[in-house]
This record gives structure tokens, sequence and C-alpha cells, in this order.
């Protein structure tokens, strides 16, 4: 497996190798000595995962941004099916990175996982007619703790690949916060 810097040192990518044939295909999607490798090599805290969630959404929607304050969650984020525009936002008040973004497209085809640390916002838009999202989590889920900002807040400016249409939003992503 391949781990890539992006803009941002503490979000990183995840390309895996993958094995195929006339039958399919065949990769490893995690391995913890590898990902303690690569947290170490760059002087990263290694994640330690908790939870793994699976969604499905249809075209069009945009789930996020979303976080926790007090129980902050990592998420390794994959797409079994389907593709999505997935971003992080660097929500830390005190970090030369506050309010920087990073974005890229996760599928089925590519095979990329995007590692979200703690304290970042996290959202994703579905390109395709639906899109299978898996995430594992360094947290639990506390549905008392979660925030969500506004997936336009002019603060962040997020150049989400919208194609003239509106997304579809939860009415809780729907009243979200403009800023942290």
């Amino acid at each position: 497996m391949k781990c890539i810097e992006t803009e941002i040192a503490e979000i990183l990518l995840f390309e895996p190798q993958i094995f195929g044939d006339e039958r399919g295909f065949f990769m490893e999607t995690f391995r913890q000595s590898y990902f303690t490798e690569c947290f170490q090599s760059r002087g990263l805290k290694t994640p330690v995962f908790v939870q793994d969630n699976h969604s499905r959404s249809q075209q069009h929607v945009l789930r996020g941004l979303h976080y926790q304050r007090e129980h902050p969650q990592g998420k390794l984020v994959r797409v079994c099916a389907g593709s999505i525009f997935d971003v992080a936002v660097d929500i830390r008040p005190q970090s030369k990175t506050y309010g920087k973004w990073v974005g890229r497209v996760l599928s089925a085809d590519n095979h990329l996982q995007m590692w979200i640390p703690p304290s970042f916002a996290h959202g994703f838009y579905v390109l395709s007619e639906y899109a299978d999202v898996l995430y594992r989590c360094t947290d639990y889920y506390v549905p008392d703790d979660e925030y969500v900002l506004a997936w336009n807040s002019a603060e962040f400016a997020i150049d989400w690949p919208l194609r003239n249409e509106l997304p579809i939003l939860s009415e809780r992503d729907a009243k979200a916060a403009v800023s942290a």
C-alpha cells in the first residue's frame, strides 16, 4: 500500500496494491503494521480504530461538514461502490492550516482511501448514481457532540464539483453553522 501526502501534512491518501486477473481482483484495505509505519515515519500519532461505519447515498447527496468537539473522530474513508468527492477541513483554531481543505475523488475504481485526522470537519458529495462509503473511526459517535458546518461557507470556500445543481442535504446539514 502506498502512502501519499496531501497539501495538509496530517491528511494522507492510501493507495492499495491491486492483484487482478480475469476472475476479478484482491486488495488489502487495512494492515495495522503498514499504517503504523506510515504515521510514525511522518511524526504523526498512529490511529487506533474503534468503530466502522457504512453509508449509502444517492447521486447529488452532500453529507457534512461534520465533526465532534469533545470526542473528535479520525476517519479512514473509502468507497466500495460508486464515487464521491471527499473533503476534510482543518478547523483547529491554533493550526497554521486553519480553514484550509483537501478534497479528492474516492471511488470503487481508484480504491483510494483518505485519512481525516481528529478535529477536522468531514463531508462528501456523491458523484455517481449512488455510493457506498465505508469509514473506520478512532472514537465513537456521540450524537450530543456532533456539530455541522455549512457546506457552502465562504470562510472555507470549498470547490465542490457541482454541475449547476444544488446538493441534496439533510435537514440538519441545511441548517448548519457557517463557521466552527
